[in-house]
C-alpha cells in the first residue's frame, strides 16, 4: 500500500493566511497540519506528498524536519487556476508514479485521530472505502441555515448508499473526512470521471463511484477537525 497526502490547494478562502503559507503547514499543537498527519501514516506505508510550486520550497524544507522518509511530489502550478484539482492530482500521480497497488488518500488540512491501521484492517480490498465521522446528529454537521461546505454520507452497516457533496442542507451525521482508500480496480474510473471534466472534488467522485461501482464506509468518532472551517468560524488560531 501508498499513501498519498494531498496539500496542492491554495486555501484562498482563508487569505491572506494562506496567501504564503500552504494550509497544511500552518501550525496546529505545536507542529504543522500534515506532519500530524505523517505520524499517523503506519510505517510499513510509502508516503508521497503532493503540493504545488509555489510552495515547493517550505515542503521541501518541512520534508528535513521528518523521521522518516516522505517524497514531495510537485504539481506545475502557481496559481489557484492552474492546480491539478484534488481527483486530478491522485489520477494524475497514479500514473506519473506507476502505483498499482492499494491507495491511500489522505487530505493533507485536517487534524484527525483516527487510527489508521484499524481503517486499513476494515478494508475489503474490491471496493473503494471512505472514512466518515460521526457527529451525533445531522443537525450539528452544517451550520443552521447555510449550505453545507462538506460532504456527507448516509451508509447502511459498513456500505455508503448516498453520499451528498456540499448539500444545500444537512442530510446525514456522518461526515466525509478526507480519508480514502482505493483499490486499483477503481483506478480507472478515477482516471475515466477525470477526462470527463471532473478534476477536483474527492467527495463528488464518490458520488459517481456510487452510481457505478460500491462504496465501503467506517464510521469512526474520534477527533477530528477540518482547519479551515475551525479558522473560518474563530474557533482556532494558528
Amino acid at each position: 500500500m501508498k499513501c498519498l497526502v494531498l496539500a496542492g490547494g491554495f486555501a484562498t478562502r482563508l487569505y491572506p493566511l494562506t496567501l504564503n503559507r500552504a494550509k497544511a503547514l500552518l501550525e496546529y499543537r505545536g507542529k504543522p497540519v500534515i506532519s500530524h498527519i505523517i505520524d499517523r501514516i503506519p510505517g510499513n506505508i510509502d508516503i508521497l506528498v503532493s503540493t504545488n510550486k509555489k510552495f515547493k520550497a517550505d515542503f521541501l524544507n518541512w520534508q528535513e524536519t521528518l523521521r522518516r522518509p516522505v517524497e514531495v511530489c510537485i504539481e506545475d502550478a502557481m496559481t489557484d487556476e492552474q492546480k491539478k484539482g484534488a481527483i486530478g492530482a491522485v489520477d494524475f500521480w497514479i500514473k506519473n508514479k506507476g502505483i498499482a497497488e492499494n491507495l491511500m488518500v489522505l487530505a493533507g488540512d485536517n487534524y484527525f485521530e483516527l487510527d489508521l491501521s484499524d481503517f486499513i484492517r476494515h478494508f475489503k480490498g474490491k471496493y473503494a472505502a471512505v472514512a466518515v465521522h460521526d457527529v451525533g446528529d445531522k443537525n450539528k454537521a452544517c451550520e443552521i441555515g447555510k449550505r453545507c461546505q462538506i460532504g456527507l454520507a448516509v451508509i447502511e452497516k459498513d456500505k455508503v448508499i448516498r453520499f451528498d457533496e456540499k448539500p444545500e442542507e444537512a442530510t446525514s451525521s456522518l461526515i466525509a473526512t478526507g480519508i480514502y482508500l482505493f483499490p486499483p480496480r477503481v483506478f480507472t474510473l478515477l482516471s475515466k470521471y477525470c477526462a470527463e471534466g471532473q478534476r477536483d472534488n474527492l467527495g463528488s467522485f464518490m458520488a459517481y463511484l456510487l452510481e457505478v461501482d460500491e462504496v465501503q464506509a467506517y464510521s469512526f468518532d474520534e477527533l477530528w477537525i477540518d482547519i479551515g472551517d475551525e479558522i473560518k468560524k474563530g474557533n482556532l488560531t494558528v
